[in-house]
């Protein structure tokens, strides 16, 4: 695998440029964010980067920082790494507040990581891999930053099987966040996670109540767009509201899997 030369940014320009303008200036909003700072999943992470105790780890899209700040407790460095600017200085500035002196930030395109192979020796990935332009290339750019043998977790809203559900999926997260490209089936996350080097060891399921009104909030959906959301769901099948578990309200429930994996090739 080619080692980069430079820690020069190199986004896909128009997808990073839109990634960036949409949660660049709401980072606090996801530093604060309940749903992002809590849950069982980050539990079981916290639990995994204390048996590892990794020399160097990494958080690959790390939004509001909340995995870095989870992993930094058993890690001798964190790096978190993230296109927008505004959510690393929220990072930068909560670390701070958290006595976590051992985090540091690189602004960055997951697909084009400005690190030497073998770089860590752990990564983590949360709520980050729906919105890549080419997720392929981001899952191998993980796979070259670690040794073989490296633990990785990802973690990410899980697409159902169903085309009836998986297209209804899709449709309210892109009228809620014109940045997203794609919630992956677990069959998918499978093939992906295989043909990038990872061989997956565990992979825990769990579901995920998504409040209406902070969802959008957080965001910035446009009012419209609110709206459009919450008619596809009053018009949705039995089937669909049965398995979103739909909400006067418009809150609902999201499928979600951690996946554990080792780097294999």
């Amino acid at each position: 695998m080619p080692t980069p030369t430079s820690s020069t940014i190199q986004p896909t320009p128009n997808h990073d440029r839109q990634v960036q303008a949409n949660f660049g200036p709401r980072a606090n909003a996801y530093v604060e964010s309940r749903v992002h700072a809590q849950g069982e999943d980050l539990n079981r992470l916290a639990g995994l980067a204390q048996h590892v105790s990794p020399r160097r780890a990494i958080d690959l899209g790390a939004g509001g920082g909340h995995v870095s700040y989870t992993m930094a407790p058993y890690a001798g460095a964190v790096t978190a790494v993230d296109l927008s600017a505004n959510m690393l200085a929220a990072i930068d500035e909560t670390s701070v507040a958290k006595g976590l002196a051992n985090i540091t930030t690189q602004q960055a395109s997951v697909e084009h990581l400005p690190f030497a192979d073998d770089s860590f020796d752990f990564l983590a990935c949360r709520y980050s891999a729906h919105h890549w332009h080419d997720v392929n290339a981001g899952l191998r750019e993980a796979r070259r930053v670690l040794p073989k043998g490296a633990k990785a977790v990802f973690i990410d809203v899980t697409a159902a099987a169903s085309p009836l559900l998986n297209t209804h999926l899709q449709a309210i997260e892109l009228l809620r966040d014109t940045s997203h490209v794609r919630n992956y089936t677990v069959a998918e996350w499978s093939d992906m996670l295989g043909r990038a080097g990872f061989a997956i060891e565990a992979l825990h399921p769990h579901r995920l109540r998504m409040e209406f009104k902070s969802w959008v909030a957080r965001i910035g959906t446009p009012e419209p767009l609110c709206t459009a959301i919450l008619m596809l769901q009053e018009k949705a099948s039995p089937e669909v509201k049965a398995h979103f578990a739909i909400e006067p309200d418009g809150s609902f429930m999201l499928d979600m899997v951690m996946f554990e994996t080792v780097a294999i090739d």
